[in-house]
């Protein structure tokens, strides 16, 4: 394991708007603003994106003048990376601060009736993002929210609630930054499955997604994005219409509507039977398949009784089913289920003829496997 750091924004620059968040038609159009030709809006995205470039300095392509009055108007990163790790199996981490969220949670979608879960209005948060690398991708984990709303009883992502949203630049910063590390080359995948509920941030992270799918952008496939979420039946259904087709995956983590009351405290507001059947909408509208998320938990959720019914609900629907060993959180009461446990599991659905796998823990080592991803203190 390694432990460096990385880059950091000029904090004279946090004020101005990142070149991050626009698309190509809005850049041009504010530069058409400032007096500069339309086709600067390009040059710009292409500095960025494909050549890596955030200093406007070494943007050579266009006049000094032209530059002074760039520098003056936009930013492009945002964050300081406070901490680089690397994991004994390749996967790498990245703790980003930023500044001045502002008080404002922001959150767009929420269960009615519920109440965020706020922990303060300080002036630097951090979040953290993971670079997950295989033989044939590699997968950009990031946060869409500062901290958590949800408060799952088994993730570090909500300790301390939610300190408010990402606007779509930072979302869109975190893939970029992951793909200037060393070595690792251009980001292939993309999943929503770092800290925050993507969903109660919809306007921010469907904008970043446009992004990081654009040929003028990141160029990620959209059958390679994935957003993952623990269920908000309205913007489920609202994302149907999202004209991009991404891959759904809904973390479910228990078969039985008190069991996930107990582990998912927004499960209060919606049962699973109302969350499957945004889901089937979601099915029938884009005619993709959802993905089945559960957390196994050893002792809680991990019986053949809880397999057999899980069973029953993917087979209700087209789902497939990721099952996920639960990776330890210091001062979270729960245990890792045991191998034997988990592959017994995993056959109750096979022998039902539901497709199931068991995800690999990546990055534990250094705390970026599935639901240990926390706010950190700088050392």
């Amino acid at each position: 394991m390694s432990e460096t750091l990385g880059n950091a924004a000029n904090p004279a620059t946090i004020d101005r708007t990142s070149l991050f968040e626009f698309d190509l038609d809005s850049l041009s159009q504010e530069v058409v603003a400032m007096g500069l030709p339309r086709r600067t809006g390009g040059q710009l995205l292409k500095w960025v994106y494909e050549k890596g470039v955030t200093d406007f300095e070494r943007m050579t392509d266009l006049s000094k003048d032209a530059r002074a009055q760039i520098a003056a108007r936009f930013s492009t990163l945002q964050g300081s990376v406070v901490r680089h790790q690397v994991a004994s199996d390749d996967t790498q981490k990245l703790l980003i601060e930023w500044a001045d969220l502002g008080p404002d949670a922001g959150a767009e979608a929420k269960p009615a009736g519920s109440a965020l879960r706020l922990a303060g209005t300080a002036t630097e948060r951090q979040t953290e993002t993971v670079l997950i690398p295989t033989e044939d991708r590699r997968t950009a984990c990031v946060s869409s929210q500062v901290g958590c709303p949800v408060g799952c009883k088994f993730c570090a992502s909500g300790i301390g609630g939610l300190d408010g949203n990402l606007t779509a630049g930072r979302i869109v910063e975190q893939v970029w930054r992951l793909g200037r590390l060393e070595g690792v080359g251009r980001v292939s995948n993309v999943v929503f499955m770092g800290m925050g509920e993507p969903l109660a941030n919809f306007n921010n992270v469907t904008q970043a997604i446009r992004i990081l799918n654009a040929e003028w952008g990141l160029g990620i496939g959209a059958r390679k994005i994935t957003v993952s979420t623990v269920g908000l039946p309205p913007a489920i259904r609202k994302l149907c219409t999202f004209d991009i087709p991404v891959t759904l995956a809904l973390s479910l983590h228990a078969p039985f509507d008190e069991l996930r009351r107990k582990i998912i405290p927004w499960a209060e507001y919606s049962t699973i039977d109302e969350l499957l059947d945004a889901c089937q909408e979601w099915f029938v509208k884009t005619g993709r398949e959802i993905t089945l998320e559960y957390i196994l938990l050893g002792g809680v959720n991990d019986r053949r009784e809880h397999a057999e019914e899980l069973a029953r609900l993917a087979r209700s629907m087209r789902a497939n089913v990721n099952l996920i060993r639960y990776n330890e959180v210091e001062g979270v009461p729960f245990a890792r289920p045991t191998s034997g446990d988990v592959h017994a599991f995993q056959e109750v659905l096979r022998a039902k003829h539901v497709n199931v796998h068991i995800r690999a823990s990546r990055g534990r080592d250094i705390a970026a496997a599935c639901g240990q991803l926390r706010h950190e203190a700088r050392h």
